[in-house]
Parts: C-alpha cells; sequence; structure tokens
C-alpha cells in the first residue's frame, strides 16, 4: 500500500513538473466580479438563442457574449440545475422547479411544481440536481425521487434507493445509486443493473457511451468500462492519476478527445488516440481547480462551471497559448523550436521548455535579444556577447559582440551582419563566428538592417535615421549616407525596413518609401500608403506573407495576385501582452509563433480565418429592451449589443456605422453605447472585413421621440400660444386702430377747420391781391389811356389855339391856308415823342408783357401791343390810330390773335387778357 501511495506521488510531482509549462487552448476566466453573482456553478448550458446559462447558486445567469445578467426565484433558493429545450429554460430548485423564458429582453419564470403538493411526505427536503429529457418526457431528478412531467400531467416516481444521478444511455434512464450500483428505469419501476458490482458504495458522476463503449466516472474509484456486459478499469495511463482527483464530471469531444473535470486539479483533456493529455488548472489558466461542470457550445468550445467563477476553453481553436505564470521566464524577445520543445531568449537569459518542462540554461542570465537557426545550431544576440546553442545542451560564448540585436545572413555575399550597440559587426566566414569585424566609419547603435543587393545595405538607428552604407569586397566601408536626412525628413524616428519581394520598404513618420537608386531619392510608395499607414510594426512571414501591428491589433497579410488579404487575430490572445517595436514571428511547419510579455501565441494557418455567423442585434432603452412600442426621449442614450453567434476565435471582428456615415467603428466589446441621440430614425448597419471588403452582416433600426418641446402636445400649446398672441395683438392693433382713428378723426377736424381758416384766409388774401391786380392793372391803363388821351388833347388844343391865332392875325386866304396847314403839320406827335409813349406803354405793362411771351412764344410784338391795347379796354376804332391802321385792319389783327392764342369761337379775348 505504500509502495503504491508513493508511486502516485511521484507521479503526481513528476506530471506536476512536465505540465508547469504546456502550450495550452485560449483560456477566458469570468469572476464574481464580471457577471456579480455567486461562489459555485453547478451547471452549464446553451440556449437555443446561442446565450450561455449558468445556474449559480441563488441566481440564474444569462451570458450572450456582450453582457451579463441576473435572475432570482420568487422563492430565493439555489438554482441546483438547468436544462434547454427550446425556448425554455428548465431549473430546479430546493422543493421547486420551473422554466425560464425570454419575453422582452428578460427572463421570466413560470413555476410548474407550485400548488401541486409534490414535495409531500419523504421529498419534504428534496433538492432537484439534474433536468433531461427523454422522448416527450422532461425529468426532474432528486435524490429521493424523480418527477416526469408531459404535457398532461406531472408523475412522481419514487427512486428505490438513494440516487447520485441519472443518465440516458441507449434512450434508458440509467440512475446512478449511492451505495447499490446502477438501476435502470422502466416506466415506473427500476430494476438493477447485475455484472456491475464494481461501482457500489461508488458514486458515479457520468455515465457517457462513446464507440459503443459505456464508460463510467467515479468520484474516487477512476474510470470503468463496460465490457461484455462486465465492468473493467480503464486502460489508461491516467486512470491511476483520477483516483486521487476527484472526478466530478466528463464528456467526450468530436470522437477524439475526452474532457474529465476533477475537483482537486482541474481539467484534463485527453487525446484518446495518443492517450496524452493536458491539464489545465489553477497554475497555468483556470480562477479554481474545482471543475462542477461542462458544457460544449456550438463552435465545440468548452464552458465549465466552477467552484469560483466560469471558464470560456477554447480547444476547437485553431490558437495556442504558452504562458509562464511564473515570472521566471520573463519577456520573451525571440523564439524557435528545437526537438521536443522550444527555444526562448528573454529579458532573464535563454531558456528551454522541452517534454513541457521549463529550464534556463545555465550562464545566460541576462538581456537576450535574437535567435538565427543556422543548420541544427542557434546563433543568439545576447547583451553579453554572441552565444551558439546545438539545441541540445551545449551553450558557449563565441565572441564578445554585445547587443546583437539581429543576425542577417547575406544572400548575396557569404557572410553574416549583426546589429549591435556599437555598429554593424560583419562575420565573412559564417563558419568560424570568432571571427569579426565592426564595419568603419559607423558606430552608432543599429537596432535593424536589411539588404536586397550585394555591397550595400541599409539600417535603422535605434532612435532614428534611415542609412545607406555601401562597401567593397573586403567589407571596408566607401559610403555612409544618412538618406532621411538628405532627403529632408526631419521626423526619422523608428525607422521601419522591409524587404518585401525583394524591394526595399521605408516606414518614416508614417509614409512608406522606397529608394530610387537613379535619382538617389526616397519616393513614395503608391500601394503600401494606400494599404499600410499608421503601422507601429511590420514582421516578415514568407515571400507573400507578412504580420503587421496598427493600433494594438494584429493582422496577418497575404497577397493574392495584386491584393492583398488581410485577416484578424483576436486581441484577447495577446492584449497588452506585445512588446511594442520587438514583436517577431517564428514559423514552423503550419504554426505560426509570436513572441509576448510572458510566453507565446500560436496560430495554426490552415484553421485561421473569419467566419461569418449569425449577428443578433438588441437594443435597450432605459434597461429594457427596444421593440416597437418603445418610446425613446430625445438626447438620451440606447445600449445597442451586437451579438455574434460564437464565442471564441470563430467570433468575427466587427464594424458599425450609423446612420449611412462612411466612418467605420470597431465593435471591440460587442456593445455600442449611443448618446445624445438625435429624433428621427437612427440605423445602424454591421459590417465584417472579409480581408479585400467591407460586407454588410446586420442592420439595425429604432425611433427617437421628438423633443419634449417639439411634441404633440407641445405643438398644440404653441399653436395656441401663437394664436393667442395673433388674436391679443389683433385685438390691441384693432384698439390702438380704433384709438389712432378716433385721434386721426380728432386730428383731420381740427386740421379742416384750421385749413378752411387758412384757405378762407388765403382766398381772401389771393382775392385781395388779385382785385388788387386788376386795380393796379385798370390805374396801369387807365393811366396809359389817360397819358395817352392827355397827349392827343394837349396837341390838339395846342393845334387848335394855334389855327386860331392863325385865323385872329392873318387876313390874307392863301397865307392863311399855308399856315394853317403849316402848324397842323407842326403839332402832329412826332415819331420820338410816340416811341416814348409806347416805351412808357410796355414798362407799365411789364409782368403781363412776360408772362404773354412766356406760355405764347409765337406772338409778335405788334400781337403784343394788340394784347395791351385790348387789356387797356380800348375799342378797335380806338385802337386804330394808335396802331396807326385802318378799323377793319384792327378786326384782321384780332382774328389772327385768337388763332394764335387758340381760343374757342365762344370764348372773350378781353376777358382771356384779364386771366393771364
Amino acid at each position: 500500500m505504500r509502495i503504491n501511495v508513493l508511486k502516485i506521488f511521484l507521479f503526481l510531482l513528476i506530471s506536476f513538473q512536465l505540465q508547469a509549462q504546456q502550450i495550452l487552448p485560449f483560456v477566458e476566466n469570468f469572476s464574481k466580479s464580471d457577471y456579480k453573482g455567486d461562489n459555485q456553478v453547478w451547471n452549464v448550458a446553451q440556449g437555443n438563442d446561442n446565450a450561455m446559462y449558468f445556474a449559480n447558486n441563488h441566481y440564474l445567469l444569462r451570458y450572450d457574449g456582450v453582457k451579463w445578467e441576473k435572475y432570482i426565484l420568487p422563492n430565493k433558493t439555489i438554482i441546483r440545475s438547468i436544462f434547454v429545450d427550446g425556448d425554455r429554460i428548465y431549473c430546479g430548485s430546493y422543493k421547486e422547479f420551473g422554466y425560464w423564458k425570454r419575453i422582452k429582453g428578460k427572463m421570466q419564470y413560470f413555476s410548474m411544481s407550485k400548488n401541486k403538493k409534490l414535495f409531500d411526505g419523504n421529498a419534504d427536503n428534496e433538492e432537484i440536481w439534474k433536468i433531461f429529457k427523454l422522448k416527450n418526457t422532461i425529468y426532474f431528478q432528486g435524490f429521493n425521487e424523480i418527477y416526469c412531467s408531459t404535457k398532461e400531467a406531472i408523475e412522481k416516481i419514487k427512486f428505490p434507493t438513494q440516487i447520485s444521478y441519472c443518465y440516458v444511455i441507449d434512450n434508458q434512464i440509467y440512475a446512478a445509486s449511492v451505495t447499490e450500483g446502477i438501476y435502470v428505469m422502466e416506466g415506473s419501476k427500476f430494476t438493477k443493473k447485475q455484472n456491475w458490482g464494481l461501482l457500489e458504495h461508488n458514486v458515479v458522476h457520468n455515465i457517457e457511451k462513446h464507440n459503443g463503449v459505456v464508460y463510467f466516472f467515479t468520484k474516487n474509484n477512476g474510470v470503468f468500462v463496460a465490457e461484455n456486459n462486465t465492468l473493467v478499469p480503464w486502460n489508461n495511463p491516467l486512470n491511476a492519476l483520477l483516483k486521487s482527483q476527484v472526478i466530478v464530471t466528463a464528456k467526450f469531444i468530436d470522437g477524439e478527445n475526452l474532457v474529465i473535470g476533477t475537483g482537486l486539479q482541474g481539467l484534463y483533456i485527453i487525446d484518446l488516440k495518443t492517450n496524452s493529455y493536458k491539464n489545465i488548472n489553477r497554475e497555468n489558466s483556470l480562477k479554481n481547480n474545482a471543475v462542477l461542470s461542462i458544457t460544449i457550445d456550438r463552435e465545440k468550445d468548452l464552458w465549465l462551471g466552477l467552484d469560483n467563477g466560469i471558464s470560456h476553453i477554447e480547444i476547437n481553436s485553431p490558437v495556442r497559448i504558452f504562458s509562464d505564470n511564473s515570472g521566471i521566464l520573463g519577456s520573451v524577445y525571440a523564439l524557435s523550436t528545437i526537438d521536443n520543445g522550444y527555444l526562448f531568449v528573454t529579458n532573464h537569459g535563454i531558456f528551454t521548455s522541452k517534454d513541457n518542462k521549463l529550464a534556463v540554461i545555465p550562464n545566460s542570465q541576462g538581456q537576450v535579444w535574437d535567435i538565427y537557426k543556422s543548420g541544427k545550431q542557434f546563433i543568439i544576440g545576447h547583451n553579453d556577447g554572441t552565444y551558439i546553442y546545438d539545441g541540445n545542451t551545449s551553450l558557449r560564448k563565441i565572441n564578445t559582440v554585445s547587443g546583437g540585436w539581429k543576425i542577417l545572413k547575406s544572400e548575396f555575399d557569404n557572410a553574416y551582419f549583426q546589429c549591435t550597440y556599437f555598429g554593424i559587426a560583419v562575420y565573412e566566414n559564417p563558419n568560424d563566428l570568432t571571427k569579426w569585424k565592426i564595419l568603419k566609419g559607423f558606430s552608432k547603435p543599429i537596432r535593424n538592417i536589411a539588404q536586397n543587393k550585394p555591397g550595400e545595405l541599409w539600417a535603422a538607428d535605434n532612435y532614428r535615421s534611415l542609412y545607406r552604407i555601401q562597401y567593397d569586397e573586403n567589407y571596408n566601408t566607401t559610403k555612409i549616407e544618412n538618406i532621411s536626412e538628405k532627403n529632408g525628413i526631419k521626423n526619422d524616428y523608428t525607422v521601419k525596413l522591409f524587404n518585401y519581394k525583394n524591394e526595399m520598404l521605408f516606414l518614416i513618420n508614417r509614409q512608406w518609401y522606397n529608394y530610387n537608386s537613379i535619382s538617389e531619392k526616397l519616393e513614395l510608395n503608391v500601394i503600401f500608403n494606400k494599404y499600410f499607414q499608421n503601422f507601429s510594426d511590420i514582421v516578415p512571414i514568407e515571400d507573400d506573407s507578412f504580420l503587421v501591428a496598427r493600433d494594438g491589433l494584429l493582422y496577418i497579410i497575404s497577397q493574392v495576385n495584386d491584393e492583398f488579404i488581410w485577416q484578424f487575430i483576436p486581441e484577447k490572445y495577446y492584449e497588452g501582452k506585445l512588446i511594442i517595436e520587438n514583436t517577431k514571428v517564428h514559423k514552423d511547419k503550419n504554426n505560426l509563433l509570436i513572441n509576448l510579455d510572458d510566453g507565446f501565441v500560436s496560430l495554426q494557418l490552415n484553421k485561421i480565418g473569419e467566419k461569418v455567423d449569425n449577428v443578433t442585434i438588441e437594443a435597450f432603452y432605459q434597461g429594457n429592451l427596444v421593440d416597437e412600442d418603445t418610446k425613446i426621449s430625445y438626447n438620451q442614450s440606447v445600449d445597442v449589443n451586437i451579438i455574434p453567434e460564437y464565442y471564441g476565435y470563430s467570433r468575427p471582428n466587427l464594424f458599425y456605422t450609423l446612420n449611412g456615415t462612411q466612418k467605420m467603428i470597431r465593435v471591440k466589446s460587442g456593445r455600442v453605447i449611443l448618446n445624445n441621440l438625435s429624433s428621427g430614425t437612427q440605423e445602424i448597419n454591421v459590417f465584417y472585413n472579409d480581408g479585400k471588403n467591407y460586407i454588410r452582416i446586420a442592420e439595425y433600426h429604432f425611433s427617437v421621440a421628438k423633443p419634449w418641446y417639439f411634441s404633440f402636445w407641445m405643438i398644440l400649446v404653441y399653436c395656441a400660444v401663437i394664436s393667442g398672441s395673433f388674436y391679443l395683438y389683433y385685438k390691441w392693433n384693432k384698439i390702438r386702430y380704433q384709438q389712432k382713428l378716433l385721434l386721426r378723426e380728432e386730428e383731420l377736424k381740427h386740421q379742416k377747420k384750421i385749413l378752411e381758416i387758412e384757405l378762407k384766409a388765403e382766398n381772401e388774401l389771393n382775392i385781395q391781391e388779385y382785385e388788387k391786380h386788376i386795380l393796379e392793372l385798370q390805374v396801369q391803363s387807365k393811366s396809359s389811356e389817360v397819358a395817352g388821351k392827355s397827349l392827343s388833347i394837349a396837341k390838339q388844343t395846342e393845334m387848335i389855339e394855334k389855327i386860331q391865332e392863325i385865323l385872329n392875325t392873318e387876313t390874307d386866304l392863301n397865307k392863311m391856308k399855308d399856315q394853317i396847314k403849316k402848324s397842323i403839320k407842326i403839332n402832329d406827335i412826332n415819331k420820338h415823342e410816340w416811341d416814348i409813349f409806347e416805351n412808357n406803354l410796355f414798362e407799365v405793362n411789364k409782368d403781363f408783357i412776360q408772362k404773354l411771351s412766356k406760355k405764347y412764344p409765337v406772338l409778335t410784338p405788334k400781337d403784343i401791343k394788340l394784347c395791351i391795347y385790348l387789356k387797356m379796354n380800348l375799342s378797335s376804332k380806338e385802337i386804330a390810330p394808335l396802331m396807326n391802321i385802318s378799323y377793319r385792319g384792327v378786326e384782321l389783327q384780332r382774328y389772327r390773335l385768337r388763332k394764335k392764342l387758340e381760343l374757342a369761337p365762344e370764348e372773350n379775348l378781353l376777358r382771356f387778357m384779364f386771366t393771364i
């Protein structure tokens, strides 16, 4: 007995050492702080809606890959079991069972046992620990009784003895008792399985049938298999170990693997073909070593319900993780494969992992930068010098070239070049690395070098600048140029060199350049600037593929014909673990190994690729699912959950746009919070990138109400206020208008009176003026007339007096006649006196003449003189001698004057003259 115990102890110790550092599937852990629940997770199941459901003590947990939901039974008892059937999530608890159903985004519980008196008598303390379905019946199993639910009724059947769990094998229900072995349920009766006595006094925690063989997983005595109706221990080296691990649950996967959950050492994943296994536990991945439940999701990955937490293990993913949780390994700067393991160079030294055992190579401590495999040996650039490792046990220092960042084997010269702290070292003889020299004239710390033609090297400084170095056949430097400075590039920090298909490309200040050897100038590379900008790192893989890092995310780029195909590596595998600007890729057959802070991530190339799965979009407003009846207020936030079908590697890298914008926004966690939403229809389109294009795979619409101040009732209020305002304004204006009218009327009355007074006064004044003017004209006319007549009378009087004097004095008749004729001629008015008379006449009638000439410019002076005489009220007979014409001549002149004045026949010429 002691020997067996010792063997088991030694086996356990060895196995722990061997499994201390393994390459394992990626494990995603969820703690109580994530799902805000209790410790134990008794049961796990995936619903038809793809969500994962968990029986977590007092809570039913629901996780859709985006958010956690938790629900509690009405009686607040512990949920021990769940089972999915259609859209129902059945659950069992203390003296209670029923089902949950998701309605409007929330789980609602419907009790099936309430008020049915199913738990009377011996079932008073019964708990439902397992639920399963056979044909059309749902079974709720306790330890003492089983409850069979059909559409018609619920039947209670008592077990013959205390039962641990029931299992369905070949459409039969196997009831595993605690002490009496296995019973087969037939109708309402139980028949004990004979020849299976090995299971008596064994607690059976699972029964599975695989490839025609029934496996029994016992709590403390390992695994048994049924052969020829008898039981025998499972013939597997792991079976002895499992006896001490407390088997809790087990499940077969895809015909080749078996997973066993234990209570002490986590999960075992067993390859049935090779009998090899991996142990995932607290030391390497899990948060807890007690695995209470296991389920397989639609992606064929595992979900574990732990004694404290939940784990998602991507066993079907092309990604595997090597992680050192002890911290001994340090940050991995480069790695390579060796026989039965891996070779690492880290900031702690040089390590090997062989047969899952991590070990440091003696005397290798310190910062190590690079590995270059040459044949069967490895050249290693160390902080203290350059080393050679034979891939087995021998490590030797071959020179003191310190800080070997990179070793480049020239494809044009039979030599090695090595980047160092002090320049570039040259090994002219690859078979004798003890002999080396530094390229003269160049003593800067060089981080990277590349070559695409003989006699020329391109070098990037550790800090800044791009250099072109030319050398002769003896490796003597002939020319060194600072190309970035020569081309006027001021911001030339952290230059990247990339030799792609024998073309040198340089990434400087986020721009890609290539070198024109004819013009000796850098030129922008059109293709790479179009597709590959804002990279923090670029690492070659093969001639037509490379790895890029952008915004902390990794992509594998491969060129097919003239197109670049992008393959996204999900962030969760390396988040926060990349060694910035020191990412390296090692290709091992069909796997890519990428270094990380604490190990590396491995990608199986023939399995990688993004799948387009079904995407469900749900929106929540104030905690409630948005549907057609939801009224979302203006300027509020809405949580949008973009839920892919898968949880593991097949979960696509999604992007979304809002309301038709062109900007693609990455969906990182599946949750999008839309804040300050404007009114109207909101449109979300979800895309994935197939490596070439963005392809829309889902869309979602919801409406946001108008702001409260644009609501229907507020619009009515606005209309009422505006209408009232217009009405009041109208009434106010009407009153004002009426007041203005009254005031205007009063003003008009006053103005009318004033105007009447003014007009009356003005008329009187005008009449007075007119009368005065008429009088003046009459006076002037009379004056002229008097003057004329006075002149005529005076002359006539003078002439009469002269004739009388002649008559009185002269006696001679002939002489008398002569003197009388002479007197008449002498006393006649002379021309000069007549001119004076006419001038006086014109001067007196000056205003009349001006008005008449201005109004009738066609009038002659003779016409004007006639007008003056007419205004003087002289008759034609009186006018005739004044104008020295006959009476008929005056009448003819008057006629012509009327024509020129355009007077109608009925108009009076004299009266017309007074109007001018």
